[in-house]
């Protein structure tokens, strides 16, 4: 993908309405296309998920939102801008994830495919075969997966081979290419990152796709948090002439520019007054589905997590959940709209790699369950219980806790509806049709959707914003 900087003539003029990194991406193409941009966030801190703050005690940084970012440095946008050169910095843990077993082991995913037969054992080559084709070709298989179903693929066997692997349950393909217990529980706890059962189509998409990230870009973390993306994105757009206006909320859409594109899920967009949609496109905005939520909770800690298995060491994410059979039933009962006692908990531990995130000698973690879409549920023990099973002893590192329910996460960043943090449920019809089947076009030729409630949705990859940019640009006249 080639970026281009196009001259500022100052003859047409965008705004966009959201500062979080797809908001920002959507900026940058219409910046770099020539156009006056000015981007306008409700909150006094830029970055919408990807924002770092002290949410525990002083000195402790804390990720709102994403932590670990695979898409982000696999992003075909963002891996196309000089965003090293405005102070992001990648790093990569050992390995990229870790999976405790209740045998005291766990389960590594590494960059290296030498690894996993170490790791996985006999399942280490069914591992390398499912995963190899696709991060070894990770800029095409990008290219096409983070973007609108295409119809004409310039990589169709690889997208065709992508879809054997990633449209079946992930169940189904990790009982046929695996045959042991590790690589199972691994092959879960990777699609239930997809919010889905994992007896529903789809699921397997998310554990295929960030496997193969993990073997092609790894699963790094940003020094000093998710908001050096944002600052690295927003200082791009400066040097395009772009300007990004916090604590200005909008309520109203202008007539005086010639764009308008929104970083917002579809109930924001329908709240605002003067968008002149039609009421058919409204009704279709209003059938648009939320999926399940998020409970989640930043921790100060006196030192790293006392996990069983060493190896959880070496890894800044850690999934924590059990089996492949454990992981199922909880997501299975959750996206049944029910609460489990033992809850599949995504953690992440960047200070063991990052020492900006804590005072010295000092950790911070932050971990979730999913929940119920709008549940009220504290789950809180659950979560602990969970992981003291796997790191006895836990409870006592924790200085101080900093607890976000579903209806807190909303209040902080609206686009979170409800908990949900991947702007609209990814099952079947929504992933073909997100947020309707016009994608990011609506009903009016000058406001467009760039939010994760479009292709291809959540994760912090920028590539919402950079597609619905790219086509209101080539609708603009």
């Amino acid at each position: 993908m080639t970026v281009s900087s196009g001259a500022q003539d100052g003859s047409r003029r965008a705004s966009v309405i959201g500062a979080g990194p797809n908001g920002l991406a959507a900026a940058i193409v219409l910046a770099q296309a020539g156009l006056r941009v000015d981007v306008f966030e409700a909150e006094a801190q830029p970055g919408g998920a990807a924002r770092t703050m002290e949410l525990t005690l002083p000195g402790f940084r804390h990720d709102f939102g994403s932590a670990v970012h695979p898409l982000a440095v696999g992003s075909p946008f963002f891996s196309a801008l000089p965003l090293t050169g405005y102070g992001l910095e990648w790093i990569h843990s050992p390995s990229a994830l870790a999976h405790p077993l209740d045998d005291g082991t766990a389960v590594l995913l590494d960059r290296d495919f030498a690894n996993m037969n170490e790791t996985l054992g006999r399942d280490g080559n069914s591992w390398r075969r499912l995963m190899e084709p696709f991060s070894r070709n990770w800029s095409a298989l990008a290219s096409d997966v983070l973007a609108p179903i295409p119809i004409f693929s310039r990589h169709p066997f690889l997208l065709a081979r992508f879809g054997l692997a990633a449209l079946p349950p992930a169940n189904t393909v990790a009982n046929f290419c695996f045959r042991d217990g590790r690589a199972k529980a691994l092959f879960a706890g990777l699609a239930a990152h997809s919010f889905l059962s994992l007896d529903e189509a789809l699921s397997a998409a998310f554990g295929t796709l960030l496997g193969a990230a993990a073997h092609a870009v790894g699963w790094p973390i940003p020094r000093g948090g998710a908001q050096s993306i944002t600052n690295a994105l927003i200082a791009h757009l400066g040097a395009l002439a772009g300007r990004v206006h916090a604590s200005s909320k909008i309520e109203k859409l202008s007539d005086a520019v010639d764009l308008t594109l929104c970083d917002i899920t579809p109930r924001q967009l329908l709240a605002l007054a003067d968008t002149n949609l039609s009421d058919a496109f409204r009704a279709k905005l209003a059938k648009f589905r939320y999926g399940m939520a998020v409970f989640k909770v930043d921790y100060a800690l006196s030192s790293p997590i006392p996990w069983k298995a060493n190896d959880c060491l070496r890894a800044a994410t850690v999934h924590v959940g059990g089996t492949a059979e454990e992981i199922t039933a909880s997501e299975a009962a959750v996206r049944g709209g029910k609460v489990v006692d033992q809850p599949f908990v995504l953690l992440a531990q960047p200070s063991l790699f990052d020492s900006t995130r804590a005072p010295v000698g000092k950790h911070t973690a932050w971990a979730y369950c999913h929940i119920p879409h709008g549940s009220t549920v504290d789950m809180l023990e659950r979560i602990e219980n969970q992981i003291e099973r796997f790191a006895p002893g836990f409870r006592d590192c924790v200085l101080a806790r900093h607890v976000l329910s579903p209806a807190a996460l909303e209040v902080m960043d609206a686009n979170l509806v409800g908990g949900d943090i991947n702007g609209g449920a990814m099952d079947t019809s929504q992933f073909l049709f997100r947020p309707t089947t016009r994608h990011y076009a609506t009903s009016s030729a000058k406001i467009y959707l760039c939010s994760s409630s479009t292709p291809p949705g959540g994760g912090v990859h920028g590539m919402c914003g950079y597609h619905a940019a790219k086509l209101a640009l080539s609708r603009l006249r």
